[in-house]
């Protein structure tokens, strides 16, 4: 009897250099994500006359700008990892996040992710092994293609010696 689960190969794991240059480009983001968001929201309170937004925006205090900018963040995360199974970073460096069996990891696994981001030191926890938010979450970030080649591999070599149902 053949084993047809697939478990995820350590050697497809992306390097702590891709992971880098996906956290600066997914900050970034972030951080132009907040901008549009207080464009958006002074044109609107433009528009239909809100004063009392106009005014908040204005004067946001460092707590109100750190709440929205945990509050972007989540949903960045949560959206881009749980629609595409990976953030604009991802995007850019051919990475996905996966589950030990090398596909998608469910919404509460991806938003239980994100927030073992919010943990202080996250971003220092990659200079061990694996990033708390990884490890928490028991997700992998692996290289798209790679991965794809290897599960197409394994699923058809458990295809060899398989009864033919006709």
């Amino acid at each position: 009897m053949s084993n047809t689960t697939y478990i995820l190969d350590e050697k497809l794991l992306a390097s702590n250099g891709s992971r880098f240059i996906n956290y600066i480009i997914d900050v970034v983001t972030v951080f132009v994500l907040i901008f549009v968001f207080g464009i958006v929201m002074a044109l609107l309170a433009n528009l239909f006359g809100l004063n009392g937004l106009m005014y908040w925006l204005g004067n946001m205090s460092d707590f109100e700008g750190q709440i929205l900018f945990f509050a972007i963040l989540i949903f960045y995360y949560t959206f881009t990892e749980t629609f595409f199974g990976r953030t604009l970073g991802k995007f850019i460096t051919g990475t996905i996040v996966v589950d030990e069996n090398g596909e998608r990891p469910s919404i509460g696994t991806i938003f239980k992710r994100t927030l073992c981001r919010l943990i202080p030191f996250d971003a220092l926890s990659f200079l061990g092994n694996r990033g708390w938010h990884d490890s928490i979450s028991d997700t992998y970030v692996a290289n798209k293609k790679d991965l794809e080649k290897e599960v197409k591999l394994f699923h058809e070599f458990n295809l060899i010696g398989s009864n033919e149902v006709i």
